[in-house]
C-alpha cells in the first residue's frame, strides 16, 4: 500500500512539474512579428492577438481606464492612453518584446489623453480634459510640445507622415481642428551677438509656427480618418448620424452624407481607399459606405455596439471591437461578412497593429 502511495505522489508530482512548465512556456511565448493588440476597458488588459492564428497569446495589465493604444514603428512597444473621461493623466508604456508594463508617463499639465498615434519617434495625443494636443518623446522621456485647440472634447488624432499637420475632432463642439506647422527662420536683431561658438549663419534658428483652421461639423463628430491620398476626411456624428466631408486642400466642408449612423463611433477607410467603415456603439451595425459615389454598399449587424475600427495593413481583413460583446469581429474585406470572433475579454475598444520589423 505504501508503495503504490508513493508511486501515485511521484505521479502528482511529476504532472505537477509538467503542468507548471508548460504554464511558463506558455507565459513565455514570444510575441508574434504581426500583431493585432486590443484593450479591454473593464479588465484593463492588454491583449497581443496572433494575426495568423487569431488566438490571444498573451494579456498584459493596463491602467484603470484604457481607451486608445498605437505601437512604435519597429513594433516593439506599445503607448496606452489612460483617460477616465478627460480627468487622468497617464500614458501606459508597454514592452512588447517581454510582454511586461514598462513605464507610466504622466502627462501633466494635459489631462485627459485619449486619441494617440505615432509619428517620427513620437507619441501624439489629444489631451480632452485640456482642450489640448500633446506629444511626448520616448528616448527624452519627456513631454517636448503641446498646442491648445481651444475646442470642447478634442477627442481623437491624427498627425501626417512629415509630423507637420494634426487634425482632431472636437466632439462637444460640433468641429474638426485642423493644425499646420509652418517653420518660421528667426533672425536676430541688428546688434545682437550669436552665442559662442556660432556663426551668424546657424543663428539663424528655425521655430515651429502652428496655425489652427476650425471645420464646423456637429455635436457628436468624434471617429473619423483621412484618406489614403490625403486629401479628404471623413468624420461621422453620433447624434445626427451625418458623414461629414473635409477637402484638406481648400480646409471647408465639401458634402453632408444622410447616412443615419446614430451613435457613431469610429470611421476608417479600407486600405485601397475605396471603401469607408462607420461603427455604430448603438445599435452594433457597421455601415460600409462607397467613397467615391458617397453611397451605402452594406449594413453590416456585429453584435450590440461596434466601437473601435482598424484595418489589415495587406487590405484582407477589418477589426472591430464589439464592446458590449465582449469580442473582436474579424471582416472578410472581399465578402464583407463576419468570418471570426475573438475573445479578449470585456468591453474592447481600442484596436492597433504592431508590425516588427
Amino acid at each position: 500500500m505504501k508503495i503504490i502511495k508513493s508511486f501515485l505522489s511521484n505521479v502528482v508530482i511529476v504532472f505537477g512539474v509538467a503542468f507548471i512548465a508548460a504554464s511558463m512556456v506558455c507565459k513565455a511565448q514570444s510575441a508574434p512579428r504581426k500583431a493585432l493588440l486590443a484593450l479591454s476597458k473593464a479588465n484593463h488588459t492588454l491583449a497581443i492577438v496572433d494575426a495568423e492564428k487569431l488566438n490571444v497569446v498573451a494579456r498584459i495589465p493596463v491602467g484603470e481606464d484604457p481607451h486608445e493604444i498605437i505601437s512604435s514603428s519597429d513594433g516593439k512597444t506599445a503607448y496606452v492612453s489612460i483617460y477616465g473621461g478627460g480627468s487622468l493623466h497617464e500614458l501606459n508604456v508597454i514592452d512588447l518584446m517581454s510582454q511586461k508594463p514598462s513605464l507610466n508617463v504622466d502627462t501633466r499639465p494635459l489631462f485627459g489623453p485619449h486619441g494617440i498615434t505615432f509619428v517620427n519617434g513620437k507619441v501624439w495625443f489629444s489631451a480632452e480634459g485640456s482642450k489640448a494636443v500633446g506629444r511626448y518623446d520616448p528616448i527624452a522621456n519627456k513631454l517636448d510640445w503641446s498646442m491648445g485647440t481651444g475646442e470642447d472634447r478634442t477627442h481623437m488624432i491624427y498627425v501626417t507622415a512629415n509630423g507637420k499637420r494634426i487634425y482632431t475632432t472636437n466632439v462637444s463642439s460640433g468641429t474638426v481642428s485642423i493644425l499646420v506647422d509652418t517653420l518660421i527662420s528667426f533672425m536676430p536683431p541688428p546688434g545682437m551677438k550669436p552665442p559662442v561658438g556660432n556663426s551668424p549663419p546657424s543663428f539663424a534658428r528655425p521655430r515651429a509656427n502652428w496655425n489652427q483652421t476650425i471645420v464646423k461639423t456637429a455635436r457628436g463628430a468624434e471617429g473619423f480618418d483621412v484618406s489614403p491620398d490625403s486629401t479628404e476626411l471623413w468624420t461621422a456624428s453620433a447624434e445626427d448620424g451625418f458623414i461629414y466631408v473635409i477637402n484638406l486642400k481648400s480646409k471647408k466642408l465639401t458634402d453632408k452624407i444622410d447616412a443615419k449612423v446614430l451613435g457613431a463611433n469610429r470611421l476608417k477607410f479600407t486600405p485601397n481607399g475605396k471603401l469607408a467603415f462607420i461603427s455604430s456603439l448603438r445599435s452594433g451595425t457597421l455601415f460600409i459606405y462607397d467613397v467615391k459615389s458617397h453611397k451605402e454598399v452594406k449594413q453590416l449587424n456585429i453584435g450590440h455596439g461596434a466601437s473601435g475600427i482598424v484595418m489589415d495593413p495587406d487590405g484582407s481583413r477589418a477589426f472591430v471591437a464589439c464592446t458590449p460583446d465582449n469580442y473582436v469581429a474579424v471582416i472578410d474585406l472581399k465578402t464583407l461578412e463576419v468570418i471570426h470572433r475573438i475573445d479578449v475579454r470585456q468591453e474592447p475598444d481600442g484596436l492597433a497593429w504592431a508590425i516588427r520589423l
